[in-house]
């Protein structure tokens, strides 16, 4: 199978990474072909709601979406939705790419993507992650993508506090039974 890791967050080495780090080690030892791709460092700009784009055209913004990340979702069997939570939610930049997804909307929905929520906070309680999860199940249901696992890392601020909890490994686990 084909995995799409889109990581979120503007720490490189940070929890959220930690997590998508070791999911990533399951997939590829059970003989998944795993592209990663940061979302944080690129350039991918909110959608404009022109709808030049009719919901199955290419977009009017040539930035790294369009040129390179609409081609690599299309490409994939699965999605790994990475997050750091701020705020109580998703973080813009994956947001952003969800939103983008209007552009080939139908074509997306067809193709009934697997999907994977890797997602840590500082709080160490389930209501930091209410609306995350709530936001995550609904775009699985508009989109018809097939909800294959979460981990939820809670009490991981740092990259510390992450290694020293269970969810790098539930993350390895949830990796290695795709």
């Amino acid at each position: 199978m084909k995995i799409l890791v889109l990581k979120s967050s503007g720490n490189k080495h940070g929890s959220s990474n930690m997590l998508a780090d070791e999911f990533i080690r399951g997939a590829k030892e059970n003989g998944h072909i795993v592209t990663e791709y940061d979302t944080a460092y690129k350039d991918i700009r909110p959608c404009l709601g022109c709808n030049q784009c009719g919901m199955s055209a290419p977009c009017v913004q040539k930035d790294d979406y369009e040129k390179e990340l609409k081609g690599l979702i299309r490409d994939s069997d699965m999605l790994v939705f990475v997050m750091p939570v701020y705020y109580y939610n998703w973080t813009a930049q994956l947001k952003t790419i969800v939103d983008r997804f209007y552009s080939f909307t139908g074509e997306l929905t067809q193709m009934h993507k697997r999907t994977v929520l890797l997602t840590v906070a500082w709080d160490n309680n389930d209501s930091a992650f209410e609306i995350v999860k709530a936001y995550y199940k609904k775009i699985c249901e508009y989109m018809q993508f097939k909800d294959l696992g979460t981990v939820i890392g809670k009490g991981c601020g740092t990259p510390d506090m992450t290694k020293r909890s269970i969810y790098p490994n539930q993350a390895y686990q949830l990796g290695k039974s795709i």
